[in-house]
């Protein structure tokens, strides 16, 4: 009796255990498309500008200071007459007019700050950057939605596509598939419609470098604090040389 309560204990505590993993597991699996994430300044800025003038109307970065983005190689001036048309000093943080209250009225739901929406969509399909990355370039029209948009990654999004005019539209085809189990999924291919003002490469790249830009505020110091261990993992590398040397040198006589 004592080994079977035993036993019982043992799987009520594995099933406790593990039931998140499996609950995971048993989600629909999302594909997302590798992102090319580049820390070229180059690209950070064409981001910034993207950013800007099509994110920022809706979404602020409040938890980023416009001076910042003298990192990615703007001056003080670059960026009071190109990028900031809601602050008047440049030390002010990238807030948007539109108050949180109105947002939920108008839209539904507020916004969210994008400061740190490149860490926060991470998950076990990929990198926050793989889902921006896949969700930009993933809208259709749906005249079923409030907004005449939908989205294969996120299904029934609230948000229209702010880069229609560069993308272009884009139709979606609906299929079933047997999962082998008896029951059918839906499945959604989207193919070029109505062209924009850019290409296929060209609107890919530029989702490239906002997704970038993206990344770099998440945590602007990233590059830094890699070339920081870099160096520091060498230091302890050469350290542990020498510490091992002399070890071996004050000891050879007993030895």
């Amino acid at each position: 009796m004592k080994t079977r309560g035993l036993s019982l204990v043992k799987k009520l505590f594995a099933t406790a255990l593990f039931a998140p993993l499996l609950a995971v597991a048993s989600g629909p699996e999302l594909h997302l498309d590798k992102a090319p994430v580049s820390s070229d300044p180059a690209a950070l800025q064409n981001g910034a500008k993207l950013f800007v003038n099509y994110c920022l109307n809706c979404h602020g970065a409040s938890y980023l200071r416009y001076n910042r983005l003298k990192e990615i190689g703007l001056s003080d001036q670059m960026i009071k007459d190109n990028l900031m048309f809601t602050a008047d000093k440049i030390g002010e943080p990238m807030r948007i007019a539109m108050q949180r209250d109105e947002a939920k009225a108008w839209f539904g739901a507020a916004p969210p700050d994008l400061t740190l929406i490149a860490r926060s969509r991470a998950s076990e399909f990929g990198s926050g950057a793989d889902w921006l990355y896949t969700y930009l370039r993933s809208f259709y029209r749906d005249p079923g939605r409030p907004t005449g948009w939908n989205n294969t990654v996120f299904e029934n999004v609230g948000m229209p596509h702010v880069l229609y005019e560069l993308q272009g539209d884009q139709v979606a085809k609906f299929e079933e598939h047997d999962d082998g189990h008896g029951n059918m999924t839906k499945v959604v291919h989207i193919e070029p419609g109505k062209p924009g003002k850019m290409s296929k490469d060209e609107y890919d790249k530029a989702t490239a470098d906002l997704v970038s830009f993206l990344v770099w505020m998440g945590e602007p110091m990233a590059g830094t604090r890699k070339t920081i261990g870099t160096f520091v993992l060498a230091f302890l590398g050469v350290l542990f040389v020498l510490s091992y040397l002399l070890k071996k040198n004050y000891w050879k006589d007993v030895h």
